[in-house]
């Protein structure tokens, strides 16, 4: 099996490891704009070889594009260009509206399978990569039905292999409820990190006094910019929706500190513990 993935940090690099870990006839030719992150994938095994844009794709039967959604939107029309005869081309980005449209208009359409792995960590690069990332995650595939069936069948296939369980979404209802369970949470430890480092200057008393809490809150902080900056772009309409609801929950949240009111406080945080149930409740989904 030939496979092309161009971009071989978290993602690109974790599904490569994954498939590898699978698959013992598989060939990855990695595409790659920094020469740290080609040399680190040649070495970690991430890639057997490096090419151009244009011979990766040209020379593989699937291409998994996993850069920042910016770049992505242009490669889609790219690689589309490029693809051999019964050839698929799919994604790991994060939005998915977008993406699509940009497809949407080229005439080789159907070869196009849109999804969105629900995973990461808060690191990036291929030294970030590791082979079981994706293993029990969630794969979003979005409008399957402007996609060729056979090629959705193919990478249905290839995803199950890694443990993945797979669901179908609308493009633009997919980034609508990203923006809530992705996004936002990505803006406000970003928020969060930097209030921080504005308020307290003393580094020294932040590692005394941080716990556990903090560091797991303001663990998405450090998320690289170049991932994150195009995507909140991308979905910009959606993310400020998503922020004008957080905002007036927070604003809320500070009358009720204001005012010192502790039946107020004790409600809403109990009302937050709901919360509890839903996670418990998709965390049971990802074991059976």
């Amino acid at each position: 099996m030939n496979i092309c993935i161009v971009g071989l940090g978290l993602l690109g690099g974790s599904l490569s490891l994954g498939l590898k870990s699978v698959y013992s006839d598989i060939f990855i030719r990695g595409v790659e704009t920094s020469e740290e992150n080609a040399r680190k994938a040649l070495e970690l095994g991430i890639a057997d070889q490096v090419v151009s844009f244009e011979t990766g794709v040209r020379n593989s039967e699937l291409v998994i594009l996993a850069t920042p959604v910016d770049i992505m939107t242009k490669q889609i029309v790219e690689a589309l260009d490029l693809l051999q005869e019964n050839a698929i081309l799919t994604d790991l980005g994060s939005t998915k509206e977008k993406l699509c449209k940009a497809a949407d208009q080229h005439p080789e359409r159907h070869r196009y399978v849109a999804a969105h792995p629900i995973a990461g960590t808060e690191n990036s690069g291929p030294d970030a990569a590791f082979s079981s990332l994706l293993k029990h995650k969630m794969m979003i595939i979005c409008d399957r039905e402007n996609s060729d069936p056979g090629a959705v069948q193919r990478l249905e296939d290839l995803f199950r292999t890694l443990e993945m369980r797979i669901i179908y979404m609308n493009s633009i209802e997919h980034d609508r409820h990203i923006a809530y369970v992705s996004h936002l949470s990505h803006i406000s430890s970003f928020a969060l990190g930097s209030t921080v480092l504005d308020k307290e200057r003393d580094e020294r008393s932040i590692f005394a006094m941080a716990g556990s809490g903090f560091s797991s809150t303001v663990r998405l902080a450090k998320s690289s910019p170049d991932m994150w900056a195009p995507i909140f772009s991308q979905n910009q309409k959606n993310v400020s929706e998503a922020l004008d609801a957080y905002i007036k929950k927070l604003q809320y949240f500070k009358q009720i500190i204001d005012e010192n009111d502790l039946s107020g406080s004790y409600i809403l945080m109990k009302e937050a513990n709901e919360i509890r149930r839903v996670l418990q409740g998709l965390s049971k989904g990802e074991t059976e």
